[in-house]
């Protein structure tokens, strides 16, 4: 691979203003030809986001403090903090901004492109909050390939209701939303996010931090704090400088880092933690940037992936949005760690990947002392809390391409004999079906199938998530006793419950099989198989007709099926025009064609993963 460091040669014209940067920032005009180093963050709208900037000007004070010309400094030129922007998921989430949420994961990517690739740093540490963020930070840095660091800008307290002293969060606000009473609605929203950081959860942030930390790339210990813990500001701020300087020193790059074995880690972690489905739509974003062209191929199969989580990787952790606890309990039961070390000695995780503290997976966790399991909060393999994994991939007739996902972990009802059969309700976009929870809630019936489609990377566009009507279905399901599911080309919230499956694809938009479904149709889930069927398009005859009626709307519509949502700014136009499937990472690709940087083969290590608790379940693929 070529080098991506950038050096300022002695043109005067390209010189005077990095002398001028230099001395503003306070650090050697000197050191303005040597390579550059600095730190980035991600802001937006939310409380997610608040940390931020104060993490990012600690490291930078401590960067500051140990470039320099002197014995024992870095001779490093010092950048600015650069930021990028996203919008906030808890905000938008039921609107039609919601479309702006994944493509940010985009937008982030493209920013730190630029900031990387244009100012050619040669050692960054990032801040990250929120989800998507992270995400295309990670794909930057892997894009970049010169040695960086992430650390989580940390998970928010949960809420407690002053009245009953019942632990709260974003995700009990969302399911009040339906509640008669304005006073009740008003209360719980008024507690539910008390102070600064991201989803408290096991959501997307969790998931994806923790997936993070165990790919290799933030230190286990920097996961599970909360956003406002001093140590954020104070000792890892210092240690992140130290592992960064070691990480240029040995010239340890994020590809060194990312590799299948340690990707497959990380995915095992999120099966064990109940983690969100959207680890499904990032884990083939952050394989393709670490130079794996397909996630599904390169990495893991489906057929495997649901063997795993079936036969032997079970949940561990007994967390928010399916169980009581938050990450800042995980943190003080021994934090993401644990964890993995439960996995590790179980034989689930492959402990000889490197991680960006210089050390071997399992010599991180051996130097952090990490705890046993309290089985409490965080449960071992051996007494897990839930025998099975979290997440499933459906294959089946309205999901060809294996790319539907289902968060078992959250189901609450409903799979007798690991089977679903249902009515289905179709809605053409979420709007519709939130003006029926709103007006008509009586209207779902026990086993309904609710369908939301032209939701998908290019219909709606941007593939919305859908807290919203998932959590007012959920509360609808308790206090009738019933069960009602959801299937849908968008995605999910890391927040949500119930009997809800995401990313079925191709999308609508494309003619996928979701876009023939009628109302009354049977809908069938059927975990034995891992499918997703709707019997009434196994009938040759019915299927014919119901696309031919499908292709004469989009041809009458210019090329577009008009029930496809508004794109009316550039960025979404360039999202219905690029979007990549689910299983692709639903990223912005040129002609919709998946662009790797640097491929590379997908080399096997040996590594033998198992359940030593469960020998019978072992399986070779």
């Amino acid at each position: 691979m070529k080098p991506t460091s950038v050096l300022i040669d002695r043109h005067p014209g390209r010189s005077t203003q990095t002398i001028g940067i230099a001395r503003a920032l306070g650090t050697d005009p000197d050191l303005i030809h040597e390579p550059s180093v600095g730190v980035v963050g991600t802001k937006g709208d939310s409380q997610c986001y608040l940390g931020v900037l104060a993490k990012v000007d600690a490291i930078h004070e401590r960067l500051k403090a140990r470039v320099g010309a002197g014995q024992g400094q870095l001779k490093l030129r010092l950048v600015q903090p650069e930021f990028t922007i996203a919008t906030s998921d808890g905000i938008r989430n039921g609107t039609r901004e919601m479309r702006y949420s994944l493509i940010g994961r985009e937008v982030t990517n493209d920013a730190l492109c630029e900031h990387l690739s244009a100012t050619g740093l040669a050692g960054t540490i990032a801040v990250v909050a929120c989800d998507k963020p992270p995400v295309g930070t990670l794909a930057a840095l892997l894009e970049h390939n010169r040695p960086a660091i992430i650390m989580s800008d940390g998970p928010i307290h949960p809420g407690h209701d002053p009245k009953t002293g019942e632990t709260i969060d974003l995700v009990t606000a969302y399911q009040v939303a339906g509640h008669p009473d304005a006073a009740f609605r008003q209360h719980i929203a008024l507690h539910a996010c008390p102070g600064i950081g991201s989803c408290g959860g096991m959501f997307t942030y969790n998931t994806m931090q923790t997936f993070i930390g165990v790919v290799g790339m933030q230190p286990l210990h920097m996961v599970a704090p909360p956003s406002d813990d001093p140590r954020r500001t104070h000792e890892f701020a210092d240690e992140l400088v130290g592992y960064l300087a070691d990480m240029i020193d040995k010239d340890l790059k994020p590809r060194d880092i990312v590799v299948r074995d340690s990707i497959r880690n990380a995915v095992i972690v999120a099966m064990a933690i109940g983690g969100s489905t959207n680890v499904t739509l990032h884990a083939p974003e952050i394989a393709r940037a670490a130079g794996y062209a397909d996630f599904w191929k390169d990495i893991i199969t489906p057929e495997e992936f649901n063997h795993l989580s079936q036969h032997v990787v079970p949940v561990l952790t007994d967390a928010r949005p399916y169980g009581k606890y938050s990450m800042v309990d995980i943190d003080n039961v021994g934090g993401v760690q644990v964890i993995a070390r439960e996995l590790l000695d179980a034989g689930l995780l492959n402990g000889d990947v490197m991680t960006c503290t210089g050390e071997t997976l399992a010599a991180q966790i051996k130097r952090l002392e990490a705890k046993r399991a309290d089985g409490k909060v965080v449960y071992s393999v051996e007494k897990p809390y839930k025998p099975t994994g979290g997440l499933r991939v459906l294959g089946g007739n309205l999901s060809p391409d294996f790319s539907a996902i289902l968060k078992l972990a959250g189901v609450e009802g409903g799979l007798e004999d690991n089977t679903f059969r249902g009515r289905a309700r179709v809605f053409e976009g979420e709007r519709g079906l939130l003006e029926a929870l709103d007006k008509a809630p009586d209207s779902f019936k026990n086993h309904d199938m609710v369908i939301v489609r032209y939701e998908g990377p290019s219909g709606a566009p941007g593939m919305p998530e859908m807290l919203d009507p998932t959590s007012r279905i959920t509360t609808l399901c308790r206090e009738r006793n019933i069960v009602i599911g959801l299937m849908t080309d968008a995605r999910f919230s890391g927040g949500s419950v119930g009997l809800v499956i995401g990313h079925v694809g191709p999308e609508a938009a494309l003619g996928g099989p979701i876009a023939f479904i009628e109302d009354g149709d049977e809908i069938v889930v059927d975990l034995n198989k891992s499918e997703l069927n709707c019997p009434a398009l196994d009938d040759a005859k019915t299927l014919a007709k119901r696309k031919a009626a499908w292709d004469k709307a989009v041809a009458a519509n210019g090329g577009l099926h008009p029930n496809c949502g508004l794109a009316d700014t550039r960025l979404l136009h360039r999202a219905r025009a690029t979007a990549v499937p689910a299983t692709r990472g639903g990223g912005l690709h040129p002609n919709r064609e998946v662009w790797v940087r640097d491929p590379r083969r997908a080399d096997r290590s040996g590594f033998q993963l198992q359940n030593k608790y469960r020998p019978q379940s072992n399986k070779a693929f």
